[in-house]
């Protein structure tokens, strides 16, 4: 994982979440209770923070909503068992779709994913309708094995991802692309 890598993301980086081994905090939304073991730290996210974690002494995550409710990437959060086949479907999709900037990178566990649809400046009910929407499109082609980030019925404090670990696949625009 490089540098370059991770700037693809453009992360909100002026604070950042550790994962701590016992609950930090107690969350109340919507009539649900959440237990929370990411501590969020007030710092910013420097490169030797982020090497902690690739190296695995750490385990960081970033907050996918800035301070002004705005939204930089609209991500799958992929569970499932069958990585090749739900990316290979999702970019067909994300094409169509016209998005033409996404990655997709392998997280801590095998097989999961977490494709990131770089959209940019993007108000956060704007990120949940179209994450609503993408969600919808893959849920008719297979099996749901996914969330989509950002989420409202998660509390913010639960709107963060961790850190990738490696970059599955990229995709930087196309000539073909209906909507540029």
């Amino acid at each position: 994982m490089t540098v370059s890598d991770l700037n693809l993301i453009k992360m909100v980086n002026d604070h950042y979440w550790i994962k701590r081994d016992e609950v930090v905090e107690k969350i109340l939304y919507k009539g649900r209770t959440f237990y929370n073991k990411f501590e969020k730290v007030n710092a910013v996210l420097s490169q030797s923070v982020i090497n902690q974690h690739i190296k695995g002494d750490i385990t960081v995550a970033h907050s996918l909503i800035n301070k002004n409710n705005k939204v930089e990437n609209i991500v799958i959060d992929y569970n499932g068992r069958d990585p090749e086949r739900f990316y290979h479907k999702t970019q067909l999709l994300l094409r169509e779709e016209g998005f033409i900037n996404f990655t997709a990178y392998k997280t801590k566990t095998e097989g999961h994913l977490h494709v990131y649809i770089h959209k940019g400046h993007t108000t956060l009910q704007e990120a949940i309708q179209l994450g609503k929407m993408i969600s919808m499109k893959l849920a008719a082609k297979q099996p749901k094995q996914w969330r989509m980030f950002p989420n409202p019925d998660l509390p913010d404090e639960y709107n963060i991802l961790t850190l990738p670990y490696e970059v599955y696949a990229k995709e930087r625009g196309a000539s073909w692309s209906k909507h540029m």
